[in-house]
């Protein structure tokens, strides 16, 4: 039974589905593709830097400078990486409820490994507090699951529109694979296995994959909830069913050949079939490739790459910004109370205070308000303390990362960890942020509240840091 964590499960009530930590729900509180509620206070950013395919679909057709037109594949630029990462930061400054950015196209991200992982590390080191995420085929999946874990993506969207080779060869002609085409039977049962072999590994990797399946009538539409059970098995934990979109003057075989589109009545009742394996979500509006806003918006045209600056405001400054604003989101306006404040844990997966500040490499950032102790996001960071000799000789690369981690750090109040080393200790309370220890191996949320119970009683801890430049 999939766990209910209030808003974070978008399929509440529906059974199946994996069993989600605390961590992980809260992430999806906050992604407005997984979450019902959270597409109405959160944005996304699709970037598009992957043009090239290694599948083709009857129901696509990738195509360039149509501002008018939103559906996937379409988009009206393509970027280098060093343009997406530019944009972003632009992006980010001037949407401080952007919460997540993907790379979804035009074409597949992983038929454009150099491209996305380019973009994925840039983004990585310049936006330390933006989530990442990839939407892609699956068929080169497996062999990149390690390489998107260790640059910190959280959420991968595989496209699974069949288990049978039969159904799915109705579907995609043929691929590219190890540079030789295949097609008809042969090219579906591989693309099948590779969906599945790269499912596994990234759910054993602790990364959160969503299913997407495009609703075909008379091919697939009696298929999905096979699907949808299957994809359970494989430790997915949400079900998105669109509707094809098959109008001819888009291009696409499948709208050239007439196939029509399902009705909102076929839509519904496949995904009830479907959400008696996994949770279902039904808020999609299958978005270009190039989609900036909340979703059911597009601002993508407000943002061309000409209004970009060139030279980028430093991050910083923008990220404590985000932090004070999204706070104020989570916790519908407390956190701008004077005795409310941010707080940096260092756990592993949200539960208990389990890390030691100096192998972290991804802090969590708490608001702690009258509103009670909520997460706001985190923060990537490479880890300052590699060697056990650079910890003990304090030589100048161990104390440019640590200043690094401390900046990062410089709008929260107390950091919250297992274990800290005397010279990261003295460098905090040097910045006025408060090293906790006590609370080692203890549950995050009942330790965050205790000290700010108690923090809030001291005159001068009134101060709230989240404006900290």
């Amino acid at each position: 039974m999939a766990s209910c964590h209030s808003s974070a499960n978008p399929g509440c009530g529906a059974s199946g589905g994996a069993e989600l930590t605390p961590l992980q729900a809260d992430k999806i509180a906050q992604h407005p593709c997984y979450s019902r509620s959270a597409h109405h206070r959160y944005a996304r950013m699709h970037l598009a830097v992957a043009p090239a395919c290694n599948l083709q679909c009857h129901y696509c057709n990738r195509k360039y400078d149509c501002s008018n037109e939103s559906r996937p594949g379409v988009v009206s630029e393509v970027l280098s990486p060093a343009q997406a990462i530019a944009k972003a930061r632009h992006v980010a400054a001037a949407l401080p409820q952007l919460a997540v950015i993907g790379i979804a196209g035009p074409g597949d991200p992983l038929a454009n490994i150099a491209r996305t992982f380019n973009t994925l590390e840039g983004l990585r080191s310049a936006l330390p507090d933006i989530k990442l995420c990839l939407s892609t085929n699956g068929l080169a999946l497996p062999e990149v699951v390690d390489r998107l874990a260790d640059v910190g993506v959280d959420h991968v969207t595989v496209t699974v529109n069949a288990l049978d080779a039969d159904i799915a060869a109705q579907i995609y002609p043929w691929l590219w694979f190890e540079g030789e085409r295949l097609e008809g039977l042969e090219a579906a049962a591989l693309l099948l296995a590779r969906q599945e072999e790269g499912i596994r590994k990234l759910t054993a990797r602790g990364i959160m994959v969503k299913i997407n399946s495009v609703l075909i009538p008379g091919i697939n539409d009696r298929h999905l909830p096979a699907v949808s059970e299957k994809a359970r098995e494989w430790g997915a934990m949400l079900h998105n069913v669109m509707p094809l979109i098959s109008r001819p003057e888009h291009g696409t075989v499948f709208g050239l050949q007439g196939q029509r589109e399902p009705s909102a009545r076929e839509v519904a009742e496949v995904r009830a079939n479907c959400g008696m394996s996994m949770p279902q979500m039904a808020h999609c509006h299958q978005c270009r490739a190039d989609a900036i806003g909340m979703l059911g918006e597009d601002r993508s045209q407000s943002f061309p790459l000409s209004a970009i600056p060139q030279t980028a405001e430093p991050y910083l400054p923008v990220m404590y910004r985000r932090a004070q604003i999204q706070a104020g989101i989570a916790t519908a306006g407390e956190s701008e109370s004077a005795d409310a404040c941010l707080v940096a844990v260092a756990t592993r997966e949200g539960v208990l205070i389990d890390e030691h500040f100096g192998h972290v490499q991804r802090f969590q950032i708490y608001s702690a308000s009258a509103a009670g102790v909520t997460l706001i996001g985190e923060r990537f960071t490479p880890p300052f303390c590699t060697d056990k000799s650079e910890c003990d000789d304090e030589v100048n690369r161990h104390e440019q990362r640590l200043d690094a981690v401390v900046a990062l750090l410089a709008d929260v109040s107390a950091v919250f960890c297992a274990r800290i080393g005397l010279s990261p200790w003295q460098r905090l309370e040097q910045a006025g942020i408060e090293p906790c220890v006590s609370g080692a191996w203890q549950s995050v949320t009942e330790v965050i509240a205790l000290w700010w119970q108690q923090h809030r009683l001291v005159p001068s801890a009134g101060k709230n840091r989240m404006g900290a430049a």
